[in-house]
């Protein structure tokens, strides 16, 4: 920073120029972290329970602790699961610009996917539930802001400093040598600003424009969709993918008016409620209708997508595709789901829920792939969700 504030000496004392080039570098700065980040996936493995003599991979678990196989060849044995979504899969909320970026970029985990700390007061995530029962190596893409895209190259100064598209979490997975076991994808929230490409002005028209978008995002879903799927058929292994319909935006709404009553009464509560319908607009009441009509349009093109897909499979087929409502069907009502913060994305309750619903559809893919289902201890343990597991052993 010398030769910087050796420039800035050397300026003429013009309070606008010098708060331009702060602001300037300021702005790199910010960019510089956002793309450091960008292309992390955060990763979490665990020998919580391989080392009892009768739990799964122990016989593996003896080979490394005698040297005879590396801590790299001991992660490629335990079961892999992935995750490729946008911002309701990750620990992200509408806050300042420095809040947000290191949220969307460097702050992984804390999530209904992948939270995998000890503290009663954090979310009790599909890894650690699944992490109870059965070492597992559990990787996540999803990315902030992220859509599902026609898939076309885009040349952009910024490069990776954008939200990782549909199209570039699944070549991060697939660049992957050790192709997961199981594939969860939930993506697809930030492709209904219908009111981008529908004019809402001509109510006419509306209708037919909201099925346009909904084939076009189906067009777009089924081809990466496709590039998993052939993945995952060379790799000769059984291997499991789940898409998730989107989240009950109904009852999401509900949440919302009730947030908006509470911050009537307290202005200080959700302090950035309004800032939201900038990021949104299809938030907006006059727009909600048509939103939460297009995401049911979506859901039904997937679940129709995943059929024809499974047409194709033979009978004896080494991948097993599902698609699962369990995450459009969580009731989003209650408005300690949402976050404090900006009244949108889920808060550590709604991670939770969010949690529970994606983890009781997961049994059969994990029959699938030989891997007890675990809902037996689903229901008790979700009757004191402050018990976690707090002898996780993480294999960096």
């Amino acid at each position: 920073m010398r030769s910087v504030g050796s420039f800035l000496q050397a300026l003429p004392m013009d309070l606008g120029i010098g708060l331009c080039l702060w602001a300037l570098l300021l702005g790199t700065g910010l960019m510089l972290i956002s793309g450091c980040g960008s292309l992390l996936t955060s990763r979490s493995s665990t020998l919580s329970v391989i080392s009892n003599p009768a739990a799964p991979h122990h016989e593996d678990y003896l080979e490394y602790q005698q040297g005879k196989i590396t801590k790299a060849q001991l992660k490629d044995r335990l079961p892999h699961i992935a995750m490729i979504g946008d911002s309701l899969s990750r620990n992200f909320y509408v806050a300042s610009l420095p809040s947000m970026i290191w949220r969307s970029k460097m702050n992984h985990g804390r999530d209904w996917f992948l939270d995998a700390y000890p503290s009663p007061k954090s979310v009790y995530s599909v890894y650690e539930r699944l992490a109870e029962e059965t070492p597992l190596v559990a990787c996540e893409y999803s990315s902030v802001g992220s859509r599902v895209d026609s898939g076309k190259p885009k040349k952009h100064f910024l490069g990776s400093w954008l939200p990782l598209s549909f199209t570039q979490q699944t070549d991060l997975l697939l660049a992957e040598k050790r192709f997961p076991d199981l594939v969860l994808i939930w993506i697809g929230h930030n492709n209904l600003h219908w009111e981008w490409v529908v004019d809402p002005h001509q109510p006419e028209k509306i209708e037919a424009g909201l099925q346009k978008l909904a084939a076009d995002f189906c067009k777009d879903y089924s081809r990466q969709l496709g590039r998993i799927v052939d993945r995952a058929q060379e790799e000769k292994k059984r291997c499991a993918i789940i898409v998730f319909g989107l989240v009950n935006f109904k009852s999401f709404f509900a949440a919302r008016d009730a947030a908006e009553q509470l911050r009537k009464k307290n202005p200080e509560l959700y302090p950035y409620f309004e800032v939201d319908y900038k990021h949104y607009a299809t938030m907006q009441p006059e727009y909600r209708g048509n939103m939460i009509k297009l995401a049911l349009m979506i859901n039904r093109g997937l679940r129709a997508m995943v059929g024809d897909f499974n047409q194709k499979f033979g009978r004896n087929s080494l991948v097993r595709l599902e698609y699962s409502d369990a995450l459009a069907t969580v009731d989003l009502s209650d408005v300690t789901i949402i976050n404090r913060v900006d009244a949108w994305h889920p808060s550590t309750k709604g991670h939770t829920a969010l949690a529970k619903a994606a983890f009781e559809a997961l049994g059969p893919s994990l029959n699938f792939l030989g891997i007890d289902p675990l809902q037996k201890d689903a229901d008790s343990m979700e009757t004191v969700p402050h018990q976690k597991n707090t002898q996780v052993n993480k294999i960096q």
